[in-house]
């Protein structure tokens, strides 16, 4: 991708990432009967009432607006599920529990436009949000271990969201230790440096006669 060494250029807006987000396929339940749309992306439908199709959230969120849906909730979306991620998530201060990449999106973006088919959706948002705190911490502890030997960093089931909050910053951090030398490697550099080279008995050495 173009701009992925310059970390400026590599940041997107959370519109931008949420505009990605919006080709995540999630299930809707027409109330209407409707031919098939051919779109670049692919065909979706036809559809019938009340028999749940597969599309992408861009379309769910423009049927629902138009009241021709009703959006189903993704199976991670439920109060069960997301206290068990919590409770795992506080547990493991060193590891991130697995959900969908763009999670914090689609949630955002089903909050806006499709509150009313979720169920609970007051404590699920509450859940969500408890989430996205408690792995923005770890991520911001993470961080706070770079050091001048650090090489990369593996941060594992990161979101889209948080990978682009914290790729950035990354990248400037270890460009700032390779470019000013820390202490650790100015140090390293000069003990390597110190060492002396073992020479070689090649035995006695001839006295160059001056012509």
């Amino acid at each position: 991708m173009a701009g992925q060494s310059d970390p400026h250029l590599s940041l997107f807006s959370p519109s931008e990432v949420e505009f990605v987000s919006e080709d995540e396929i999630v299930e809707i339940v027409p109330n209407i009967r409707m031919e098939a749309l051919n779109m670049i992306c692919g065909d979706f439908g036809p559809f019938f009432p009340q028999i749940a199709s597969k599309v992408p959230l861009w379309l769910a969120v423009a049927l629902k607006r138009r009241g021709k849906c009703t959006v189903r909730a993704p199976e991670w979306m439920t109060v069960d599920r997301l206290t068990q991620v919590l409770e795992a998530e506080r547990e493991s201060p060193r590891e991130f529990q697995p959900l969908p990449f763009h999670y914090i999106e689609v949630s955002k973006l089903l909050f806006d436009h499709a509150r009313d088919d979720i169920s609970d959706a007051y404590l699920v948002r509450s859940l969500i949000e408890d989430i996205r705190d408690v792995r923005f911490h770890k991520v911001e502890t993470g961080l706070e271990t770079i050091s001048g030997r650090t090489h990369a960093v593996k941060l594992k089931n990161l979101s889209a969201m948080e990978v682009n909050i914290v790729r950035p910053f990354m990248v400037r951090t270890l460009q700032a230790f390779y470019k000013h030398d820390s202490p650790q490697m100015i140090q390293q550099a000069d003990t390597t440096g110190s060492r002396s080279t073992p020479v070689t008995d090649r035995g006695p050495r001839r006295d160059l006669r001056r012509r």
